[in-house]
């Protein structure tokens, strides 16, 4: 699995991104991944679009669990794949690394960050990263009756404005918003949606770095994954992505770019960079911005 830098491997502990891909498919029906962060409503929108055709197991090689189910719409049939909850993609546990790898390896037909509205800005963190990985991609803004009740009002037409993918709002316990909301899946799968997320430009140190590893991540992957933000994670000193790489190249890449290792990972709120050779820099500056 890929890890965070204090984790493990992809090569060598864990299912591999066609374990997880088969995990899910099923013949004709599109993959619709939810993502989120705990206690969000997800696993109450994962029953409500489900209902009993749904089932649990274990992802292959883990003991974290597994539910997917199929949601039917408009004559389709759609599989749903419940990830476990996770605060970030820079991924901390288990769970969050089963999540993160799915997302990033898997590749879902379209993904659903599931957003609680009561507390929208702790929730976005997620939001912008799944951003980074995919363009199909779009936020259930859930839980806006409790939002409301509070005196708080989540506005998504601009919320989807700023980040450049659908905002649907939802109440999943009541099966508000549903409709809408697989409607949207349905548009962003067959093509008819398209988005033009915000994604993060960083300082030109960072960039040239980038350049320099993705091409090493790119190599070893199959067409389609989320070559930038493993890089991305590559850079932050992610032992999971740089093993993904397999190649000291990436190392002597990565070795002399404190400074971008640096902004990254403060940019991402992930705290002090990682105490190794790449991050010895004493430069303090967040170098992404949004696009």
């Amino acid at each position: 699995m890929v890890g965070h830098h204090h984790g493990g491997s992809p090569v060598s502990d864990g299912p591999t991104w066609a374990d997880l891909g088969r995990a899910a498919r099923a013949p004709g029906h599109p993959v619709v991944a939810l993502a989120g962060n705990p206690n969000t409503g997800k696993s109450t929108l994962f029953n409500a679009l489900t209902g009993l055709r749904q089932h649990t197991g274990n992802w292959p090689g883990k003991t974290v669990l597994l539910a997917q189910g199929v949601a039917r719409h408009r004559g389709k049939s759609y599989t749903i794949v419940d990830l476990p909850g996770t605060y970030s993609l820079f991924a901390s546990s288990v769970e969050e690394s089963v999540a993160s790898d799915f997302l990033c390896l898997a590749r879902p037909d379209v993904t659903v960050v599931v957003a609680d509205a009561t507390c929208l800005e702790r929730n976005l963190n997620l939001a912008l990263q799944v951003i980074e990985v995919t363009d199909k991609v779009a936020v259930c803004l859930n839980l806006v009756d409790e939002a409301r009740r509070k005196g708080c009002e989540c506005d998504a037409t601009m919320l989807e404005a700023e980040l450049g993918v659908p905002v649907v709002a939802t109440v999943a316990t009541k099966g508000r918003g549903l409709g809408r909301l697989m409607d949207t899946v349905a548009g962003l799968n067959s093509g008819t949606i398209t988005t033009r997320p915000k994604r993060v430009v960083y300082d030109p140190d960072v960039e040239e770095a980038l350049a320099g590893i993705e091409p090493l991540v790119t190599r070893k992957l199959p067409p389609g994954a989320a070559t930038r933000w493993l890089a991305v994670r590559a850079l932050c000193g992610d032992m999971g992505a740089l093993e993904l790489v397999g190649d000291m190249s990436a190392l002597e890449l990565v070795d002399g770019t404190g400074g971008a290792v640096r902004k990254v990972t403060e940019g991402f709120g992930l705290g002090p960079a990682p105490s190794w050779p790449a991050a010895r820099s004493t430069t303090s500056t967040a170098g992404g911005k949004s696009s």
